[in-house]
């Protein structure tokens, strides 16, 4: 609204992410194994925040690509085609739920990457993330779907930027990881910095 723009995103569009990620994403982790060393690990401090500063540095870091990435691609669609603001506020949801799934794959370890912990040893998330794709195609191209939340079809050039976005914020958080975690050298550090 600050901006001048139409809203890139509608109520219940929200309403839409909020239900369909909290089902078909989050649950899933419930389902995921626990991580091999767990017992090796020494307790917690029960003075330390469950929400440490890292684990919110990360957190705000996918925020902020997932902002980027969803309004960048509202002003382009909105750019090139001023009419077509339905298909402009679909993408934005689209790359919501593309950034989350991403995000998914790679919160499954805090510290570990997805190929370490095994893509397939949680087959409830991949599950999740299969019904969350088919979900969004009928939100997409449906037009029961199209009519109840106001989308509208989308492009092959549109869904290669929004993977694109989603392999960004993929990247960016194994990254981050692999800062953080990877071993050190002798003598290059003080060891390993908490989570």
């Amino acid at each position: 609204i600050l901006l001048g723009t139409a809203l890139p995103v509608l109520p219940v569009q929200i309403l839409w992410v909020n239900m369909m990620t909290a089902l078909l994403l989050g649950l899933m982790l419930v389902f995921e194994p626990k991580e091999h060393d767990l017992m090796e690990r020494p307790p917690r401090d029960p003075a330390q925040p469950i929400l440490t500063f890292a684990l919110l540095m990360r957190t705000g870091l996918v925020c902020l690509f997932m902002l980027l990435g969803a309004f960048g691609m509202f002003m382009w669609l909105q750019q090139e085609r001023p009419e077509a603001v339905a298909e402009a506020r679909t993408a934005v949801v689209n790359v919501v739920v593309i950034v989350l799934i991403f995000y998914l794959l790679n919160c499954r370890s805090l510290t570990r990457s997805m190929w370490k912990i095994g893509v397939f040893s949680n087959l409830w998330v991949i599950g999740g993330i299969g019904a969350m794709v088919a979900a969004q195609l009928l939100f997409t191209y449906a037009p029961v779907m199209n009519r109840l939340f106001h989308s509208a079809p989308l492009g092959l050039r549109e869904w290669l930027v929004m993977t694109g976005i989603g392999l960004t914020v993929y990247a960016v958080v194994g990254f981050e990881k692999w800062l953080r975690f990877h071993p050190k050298p002798e003598g290059a550090g003080e060891g390993k910095r908490a989570a």
